[in-house]
């Protein structure tokens, strides 16, 4: 006993550590989906699954969950990480390049399919007015990690309809702050003086929100800019923790929720040149602690109510897929995608999300709900999480006759445009090399994208709209960031030899057919970064001194034209001289 109170849930945090060893290998090679992997154990694993035989066989206290109370503050964690990492993902310009969809098809989405969903409630439970609001608002958000996982298996992002899919995901993740500040006001009055406290409310959380993005924003950005010059990721990464959950307690100090602090700092983060590095830096942090939200929100779902009402749940999780389903596809369409794509984005679209099972807690203990009520609420929500790959496929095989449809029109069109859409160039060491070449692409209109590890110069730079990014472009795990397998070409400007040849070698592990263009030293270097595995090595001192011969042999009375012709010779002898020692 003194043990456990010295490290209470000792058992429980060793049990979790235990099955997401297991689990997430498992399901990365079983290619399933590991958002519904952690469901699926939760529910198994949980006081209303295998738990529920531990008095009569003790043993199963080992290896089960009887009460979530073990890990439910860790999953409070999982959650402020989960809101963050969607704030990242929401910056200014991600929204305002997406606007048309964000704003337009995602707010009529959450708008319409609250008013047919809450229609229902009313209707078919006889359910009262702030309860069929509650609900119909919760279910009309989706799952934003099942389906961008699936999105990203089925490499569909960077489609159109992936984009129209994400943006109304964005919406839906913005829209969980004005439902949290709702159930909040709605909490607080009842009858004609509610909908002025609820207006009230949204106004004064409102107002701290816009206040604590204002004062988070002239601190954090500094902040990381003054600390970052260090290189030190152990000082990396007290900074964003600190940033999470120190504005998370600023916004729960306002009244507001701790998760809409966390979603506050990712966005103030996603606005500076500091984004990749600290996507990567929390990367493994966030999957074995989404992991863990994942796992106790199964542990919500009591599965007795699948044999209680097995019929009532069956027609909720058809009903609920059908009319979010038939909404989207209607908004896709209006929208502009041909039919099939866009039942493809109602059917990947149509299940509830992760954010029902926050919000419907939220609700009960506000006592808005009924706990019965929203025990089913639950449950049916998780099983729509369960069908969605299923669906995902069935929308897959539809929207099949879309895309050929839009690789025959690809195939005809211009190869400008189509040299466009591969991606960016991308430049790792923005020194007077890589600004010069920056310059160079910026006037032919060539996109590009930049990294560079001094934060002085990036944060310089980026304040006057250069698309550079603090990041050592050296790590692939940045680079797949910014879908380095589409780019036209890798340039590696960085001058130390050692880094570059680890970048080079690196790069061409992960991305062996993207030309990659390199900097070099000198000769020696050269030949060692082409055995690497470099398209074109180009060194400085052999530019330099031939340049230098062009200017005497001019001075000298040669003529233009002919120097040209024999610095051009000189430069091919030497390229084929490094071909054949990197051959042999």
């Amino acid at each position: 006993m003194q043990e456990q109170h010295a490290f209470p849930f000792l058992r429980e945090i060793l049990l979790f550590l235990i099955l997401a060893g297991i689990l997430i290998p498992t399901l990365q090679r079983l290619r399933i989906n590991q958002v519904l992997g952690f469901l699926a154990v939760g529910t198994l694993l949980g006081p209303f699954g295998v738990a529920l035989s531990a008095g009569q066989f003790p043993w199963l206290g080992w290896i089960t969950f009887p009460s979530g109370e073990g890990v439910s503050m860790l999953a409070e964690i999982g959650v402020l990480f989960l809101m963050f990492m969607i704030g990242l993902e929401l910056s200014a310009a991600r929204l305002w390049a997406l606007r048309r969809w964000v704003f337009g098809a995602g707010s009529l989405q959450v708008l319409a399919s609250a008013a047919l969903i809450g229609a229902a409630v009313v209707l078919v439970l006889d359910a009262p007015f702030a309860t069929a609001v509650i609900l119909g608002l919760v279910l009309a958000l989706s799952s934003t990690a099942v389906v961008m996982q699936l999105m990203s298996e089925q490499h569909s992002t960077g489609t159109r309809l992936g984009q129209a899919v994400f943006a109304v995901l964005m919406l839906q993740d913005l829209a969980v702050v004005p439902i949290l500040i709702l159930i909040g006001a709605l909490a607080r009055g009842s009858g004609d003086g509610a909908v002025m406290l609820a207006v009230v409310t949204v106004a004064k959380a409102g107002g701290a929100i816009a206040l604590i993005y204002l004062v988070g924003g002239r601190v954090i950005h500094p902040l990381f800019k003054a600390f970052a010059r260090h290189r030190q990721p152990d000082v990396f990464m007290a900074l964003i923790l600190l940033s999470t959950f120190g504005i998370a307690a600023l916004s729960a100090a306002a009244g507001l929720s701790m998760a809409l602090g966390a979603l506050i700092a990712g966005l103030l983060l996603a606005e500076t040149e500091f984004k990749h590095e600290v996507e990567l830096m929390i990367e493994p942090f966030k999957g074995l602690l989404m992991g863990l939200f994942f796992m106790t929100v199964g542990m919500q779902m009591d599965t007795r109510q699948v044999v209680e009402a097995p019929l009532w749940l069956a027609g909720a999780v058809l009903g609920l897929v059908a009319i979010k389903a038939l909404v989207i596809a209607v908004i896709f369409r209006i929208g502009r995608l041909p039919w099939p794509k866009a039942i493809e984005g109602g059917l990947l679209l149509g299940q509830g999300g992760e954010f029902a099972f926050i919000v419907i807690g939220f609700a009960v203990s506000a006592k808005l709900l009924d706990p019965g009520l929203a025990a089913r609420a639950m449950l049916a929500v998780g099983l729509s999480m369960f069908v969605t790959p299923l669906l995902a496929r069935l929308g897959r095989a539809i929207g099949e006759r879309a895309q050929r449809s839009e690789q025959a029109q690809a195939a005809s069109a211009d190869e400008e445009a189509l040299g466009s859409a591969r991606g960016r160039i991308i430049i790792a060491g923005f020194g007077r090399v890589g600004q010069q070449l920056a310059r160079l692409l910026a006037a032919q209109r060539i996109d590009y994208i930049a990294f560079e590890n001094d934060a002085k110069l990036v944060s310089k730079l980026h304040a006057q709209g250069v698309p550079v990014y603090f990041g050592n472009a050296a790590r692939c795990e940045l680079l797949r960031r910014v879908h380095a397998e589409e780019a036209p070409a890798i340039v590696l400007t960085m001058d130390h030899p050692a880094s570059a040849l680890q970048a080079v070698q690196g790069i061409r592990r992960d991305f062996p057919h993207v030309p990659l263009f390199v900097r070099s030293r000198d000769e020696k270097h050269a030949r060692i970064l082409k055995q690497a595995g470099a398209t074109v090595v180009v060194p400085e001192t052999l530019e330099a001194s031939l340049q230098l011969s062009a200017f005497v042999l001019e001075a000298m009375g040669l003529d233009e034209r002919v120097v040209d012709g024999i610095v051009d010779r000189e430069r091919d002898l030497f390229v084929a001289q490094l071909l054949g020692k990197a051959d042999r």
